[in-house]
């Protein structure tokens, strides 16, 4: 299963929900590589403990190597680092994947991280994405099969909800027919406010996909962080790891 983590829109979780959901399944025993197409690298920091910068072998020279012609192209499988923790990969990104992003559209390389992906042997691969529908995001979309779209409880994120859908759906449509979406995750929820309860009740009663796993708000992921340790890794027993444990296990059926 190759999931994306999708939104448009920067600070609603994109890095900490594909990060620590890849974690749980990795914990749980399930082999999982984090693939990082955002040249900013949260996930791949997050998760390895230092930037894309500073590794060798990234997802941008994955990206380069298929603008020339080369008889000893390596394989994606190539690119792909190790992490700290059992059962988890990562794809790393690296910063010159902005300096790519105009020369792989006009070479129209939009179905290479499809391609680099299909025969890799993971369970789970889970890809982050800048927050924008730019070439990165639509190669994500493109090679994923299940979309999960962040929301993080606030009016602004509810009006570009739809907008995302349609996005969904017009790629579905043009160009990868299996692409399903895997539901919005609440982010950042506060049960004793009023406006985020109102604002995800509304989306209900309209019938989106909203998963019944929400995300608190919480001071303990700045630590995580902080610290380059997914939730599952610093804290088991807190309230926001068993949270994502629960989305996780939602997303899993």
């Amino acid at each position: 299963m190759r999931r994306v983590v999708f939104n448009k829109k920067g600070g609603v979780g994109k890095s900490t929900i594909t990060a620590n959901l890849a974690a749980i399944s990795a914990a749980g025993g399930l082999k999982t590589l984090v693939v990082d197409l955002d040249p900013q690298g949260n996930s791949t920091h997050y998760i390895m403990g230092l930037p894309g910068s500073d590794l060798k072998h990234t997802v941008a020279d994955l990206f380069e190597q298929t603008l020339s012609f080369s008889l000893y192209a390596k394989k994606a499988s190539d690119f792909i680092h190790a992490s700290p923790y059992e059962n988890l990969d990562v794809l790393p990104s690296h910063p010159s994947l902005a300096d790519l992003q105009s020369k792989l559209e006009s070479r129209y390389k939009i179905f290479k991280l499809r391609d680099s992906l299909k025969d890799l042997e993971y369970d789970l691969i889970y890809i982050d994405t800048p927050p924008a529908l730019n070439f990165f995001t639509l190669s994500a979309l493109i090679a994923a099969e299940s979309c999960l779209i962040p929301f993080d409880c606030d009016d602004f994120s509810r009006k570009a909800l739809y907008s995302l859908l349609q996005s969904v759906q017009e790629i579905r449509e043009d160009h990868n027919p299996k692409l399903a979406i895997g539901g919005i995750v609440v982010n950042q929820f506060q049960a004793r406010a009023s406006l985020p309860t109102k604002l995800v009740e509304e989306l209900k009663g309209e019938g989106l996909p909203v998963l019944s796993s929400y995300l608190s708000s919480s001071v303990k992921i700045r630590e995580s962080h902080e610290l380059s340790r997914p939730m599952i890794y610093l804290d088991p027993k807190h309230k926001l790891t068993q949270e994502f444990v629960s989305l996780h296990g939602e997303l899993q059926g």
